[in-house]
């Protein structure tokens, strides 16, 4: 892509609920790969979201969500996914945008060798955990910044006029009725709606 600058660290500094709908349009880039956002989710401050990692305050897994704004938060889920976000809010608050999907636009061949060769193109980052595939992001990445001119970098997007529609976040079991899940009407990329079906345990015939 051409040199674009990224946005700033002031960008960041807002309420996730506020950053989120403005991050949809944006570019993403990480190294080779660059996406168009389509899909986000704000999570709230501590004790005031219950769906939100920093719920209960800070631990060594969510530190990087009390840190500066526009670094990269990288977390480990269901034993074999990886999920992206950008820190929102003044350092200490502990707030952060979940990027959900995206349209590739840059690098479509490394995306793809990431995501595997069947992969259509309209799902190589549909869904946080693809997001991050195909982007490359793991576990070495948490912490990263992206406002001070390496290899991640959030861009301006064109000037086409979006229609961003909102409801309730995906798959959460707490705070479900908060509509701080953003998405652009229409795009083939937005993952679908799921929302949380507890886990049952299998039944155990008694012994004897």
């Amino acid at each position: 892509m051409p040199a674009v600058p990224g946005l700033g660290r002031g960008f960041f500094a807002r309420p996730a609920e506020e950053v989120a709908p403005d991050l949809l349009g944006k570019v993403l880039v990480h190294g080779p790969v660059a996406l168009r956002l389509t899909e986000v989710e704000a999570y709230g401050l501590p004790g005031e979201d219950p769906a939100s990692h920093t719920y209960r305050g800070m631990t060594r897994r969510n530190a990087v969500m009390f840190g500066p704004p526009g670094h990269l938060y990288v977390y480990f889920t269901y034993g074999m996914h990886f999920c992206a976000n950008l820190v929102c809010r003044g350092e200490g608050e502990g707030s952060a945008v979940l990027l959900r999907a995206g349209e590739i636009i840059e690098g479509a061949a490394e995306a793809r060798e990431r995501r595997g060769p069947a992969v259509r193109d309209r799902d190589l980052a549909r869904g946080p955990a693809r997001l991050a595939t195909a982007l490359g992001f793991g576990r070495e990445h948490n912490g990263l910044d992206a406002c001070d001119g390496g290899p991640l970098s959030v861009r301006p997007g064109g000037a086409d006029e979006l229609v961003v529609l909102s409801g309730p976040r995906t798959g959460i079991s707490t705070g479900v009725d908060t509509p701080w899940r953003f998405w652009i009407d229409k795009d083939p990329t937005v993952s679908p709606y799921r929302a949380h079906v507890p886990r049952r345990r299998a039944a155990v015939a008694p012994r004897g």
